[in-house]
């Protein structure tokens, strides 16, 4: 049925021009309605830049002469992504490449996972393309070949290296296309060097280590065979070096392979160098000390994110020194916090206001089972002087970090970190720990944490029941006025915030993969009292953000009722993408109702990830979620959850958008396997993009279950992980 939708569009458009007009132009409204003849072609063009690739070439180029020129004008053609045309299959594809041929510049079909091989090698048509990204799509070596060998003009490049990948088999003609190559970014999904040894004159080397240790088979993967390689990359033209790895053996392994020439030779132009190792024992690189003080010397340091154990103090402030850099990431760097302050407030750095991203997550973090003092405490004072130094940050990651507000005050008479905050004025992103939205604790929490039980008793007793917050939108009695005066201050002084982040210090998901490198990095659930203080009247603040579009709430036990999230969803009408996970009871999920009130709110909801332990995926649940009619993606996760298999194939029904259904519940593996085919059964016919996966989350195969997801949805939805202020090509987003 969605197939014939798209192409009945294309039909109705024809037959009906005033579809893609202004205002409708007859003869008894001539004189008072503005038709499409009115307009300047400078004004369509600016309105056809909102239509989608697909519709403009297909749809609306067909209407009238007129827009047939302008849809075929070069600043519409020639930079193209077709990575969301979800309800495009092979069919709907090979018109529009033949249409975007003669015209196509750089053309992006990343994470088109769904598109047969030979459909992407048809790609050879677009002969003047200099920038291709196919990232995620099947592309075999000799595909590939016949690709490269058609593609004269290409400078830039983004493709996988899978399994049974081999060089060998590109042609001459390939060969010389990967010699001009100024930019490639490579997906590892196999131990290989791909076809770096045959780009001489690369500048920027992106790539993303997602290989497995052990195969299928439980064969452990080994890159032995790599070393021998006589065609190993030597990087000399290099500019920008990105490496985002996957947790694993292997692929820190294969990534010290790649940096092996780093040890002998730096190269002279390196501006850029991020590399993005999850776990807190990264493999240890001897030369990253000599590389630091090499990007350092040159003073036109751009980026840099090394793993904790690369770095030292002195390295870090000799890479820094005399250079502007936009992008700053020491995440989970304890060690480095205050040099990293230093550099940024002391003149380290020759101009602090040319940075625009910066991810300080876990930067001031000490194990639970050490004695936290104030001193590992974010302070208000050093992040209003961060402020004001570096005034043009874009992009701030405080995750893992701790902030417990005693009411003291501060710089300037500041009594919040907040406070502190809200003079980032161009923040567009934010990442927070719980406990720094909070306004202190209230008596009963500070008697029942000071009371220590005896020892022999440590294991028999339950934990003592603390009071949390339950906003009642029509109560003002129900919570202070202040109890949420740092958050305000906070959103009154970032109007810009389209993302916002709030995890608490105790969440880890249950999904396999990224977690246990990430247990390590985190306390248990309830350690720190004053996250437990964020409540349902902190979610109803957020209210005052009007331009929010993304939003992350997770491990939040003090939302009791969920009020405040119906609050925010009447509010921020634009909410494409929500994720919520572990808020409040763990033993019940107490905000059920105010859940569903609030996917009613959410209209312009695209993505939508949920992870509860107790999640009861009935009738009413997916009725709710109806609501979402521009819902594409929709991820659920809960260790004793339960599902309604025909309320799920009737919400499928409704929401034709919906192309990824990931639902890791309660339940047999029979059941599950019986609702996975019958949505696939159903719906492929409609929707070629569609990705179902229904699965026990306990079961001993989830993890190659997992493998198995498309990696663009996998990194975008179904692992958790943060997304503010990640390097570009780091971020999947």
């Amino acid at each position: 049925m969605e197939k014939s939708g798209f192409r009945s569009r294309i039909s109705q458009t024809r037959a009906r021009p005033e579809n893609v007009s202004m205002a409708v132009c007859d003869e008894d409204t001539m004189s008072t309605s503005v038709g499409m003849s009115d307009l300047s072609d400078e004004i369509l063009l600016c309105i056809l830049r909102h239509v989608p690739v697909c519709d403009l070439v297909m749809n609306v180029a067909n209407v009238c002469h007129k827009l047939h020129t302008l849809c075929h004008d070069k600043t519409l053609l020639s930079n193209v992504s077709l990575s969301e045309e979800y309800l495009a299959d092979d069919l709907l594809f090979r018109p529009i490449l033949k249409q975007l041929a003669n015209h196509v510049q750089s053309l992006s079909l990343n994470g088109c996972y769904w598109l047969s091989g030979s459909t992407v090698e048809l790609l050879s048509r677009c002969r003047g393309v200099t920038h291709l990204d196919v990232t995620g799509c099947r592309l075999s070596s000799l595909r590939l070949s016949r690709l490269l060998s058609s593609l004269s003009l290409l400078r830039s490049l983004a493709f996988d290296v899978t399994t049974g990948f081999n060089s060998a088999l590109l042609s001459s003609e390939a060969v010389d296309s990967l010699s001009r190559l100024s930019e490639l970014r490579q997906t590892l999904l196999t131990p290989s060097y791909g076809v770096v040894p045959c780009c001489a004159q690369l500048r920027k080397l992106m790539l993303q280590f997602d290989i497995p240790d052990v195969t299928r088979e439980g064969v452990g993967v080994c890159c032995q065979l790599m070393v021998g390689q006589s065609s190993v990359p030597h990087y000399q033209q290099l500019e920008e070096f990105t490496a985002r790895l996957a947790p694993g053996e292997v692929n820190q392994t294969l990534l010290l392979l790649y940096l092996a020439v780093f040890s002998v030779h730096v190269p002279k132009r390196l501006r850029v160098f991020l590399v993005s190792i999850p776990g807190p024992n990264p493999a240890h690189w001897p030369a990253a000390p000599s590389l630091a003080q090499s990007l350092g010397q040159r003073g036109d340091l751009e980026a840099l994110q090394l793993p904790r154990s690369w770095l030292d103090s002195l390295s870090l402030k000799r890479a820094l020194e005399g250079n502007s850099p936009k992008h700053l990431s020491f995440s989970r760097c304890p060690a480095l916090w205050p040099q990293v302050f230093q550099s940024l407030l002391e003149g380290g750095v020759k101009d602090a206001t040319q940075l625009i991203s910066l991810n300080l997550s876990g930067i001031n973090q000490v194990l639970y089972s050490e004695c936290r003092s104030v001193e590992d405490q974010l302070v208000p004072g050093t992040m209003s002087r961060l402020a004001l130094g570096c005034s043009n940050i874009k992009h701030l990651n405080l995750m893992h970090t701790h902030y417990h507000h005693e009411k003291s005050p501060g710089l300037d008479g500041e009594t919040h970190l907040c406070a502190s905050l809200a003079k980032f004025k161009h923040l567009h992103s934010l990442t927070l720990p719980a406990c720094a939205l909070s306004d202190g604790l209230n008596t009963h929490q500070i008697s029942t944490n000071n009371t220590t039980p005896s020892a022999l008793f440590l294991g028999l007793k339950k934990p003592p029941r603390l009071g949390l917050q339950n906003y009642k939108p029509d109560s003002e009695s129900s919570l202070s006025r202040d109890s949420t005066s740092g958050l305000t201050q906070l959103l009154a002084g970032c109007p810009l915030l389209e993302t916002l982040e709030i995890i608490g210090p105790g969440f880890v998901s249950v999904l396999p993969r990224l977690e246990p490198c990430s247990r390590a990095s985190v306390e248990p659930r309830g350690m720190c009292a004053w996250a437990r203080g964020v409540g349902d009247a902190h979610l109803a603040a957020l209210e005052a953000l009007p331009r929010l579009r993304r939003l992350t709430l997770a491990g939040l036990p003090g939302v009791l009722r969920g009020t405040g999230l119906v609050q925010l969803a009447r509010q921020c009408k634009d909410l494409q993408v929500l994720s919520l996970a572990n808020m409040g009871s763990l033993k019940t999920m107490n905000y059920n109702a105010a859940l569903l009130d609030t996917l009613k709110q959410c209209t312009q909801l695209q993505e939508l990830r949920l992870e509860q332990p107790y999640l009861n995926a009935n009738a009413s649940f997916f009725e709710a979620l109806s609501s979402c009619s521009r819902l594409q993606r929709l991820c659920l996760i809960s260790r004793s959850g339960t599902f309604d298999p025909s309320a799920t194939e009737d919400f499928m029904e409704r929401c034709r958008h919906v192309i990824m259904c990931h639902m890791f519940m309660g339940g047999t593996l029979v059941a599950c396997r019986t609702l996975q085919k019958a949505l696939l059964d159903r719906f492929t016919h409609e929707r070629s993009a569609l990705s179902v996966v229904i699965y026990p989350l306990h079961h001993e195969d989830l993890p190659s279950v997992i493998r198995d997801i498309p990696l663009t949805l996998l990194d975008r939805i179904t692992l958790f992980q943060s997304h503010v202020a990640q390097p570009p090509h780091l971020s999947p987003l």
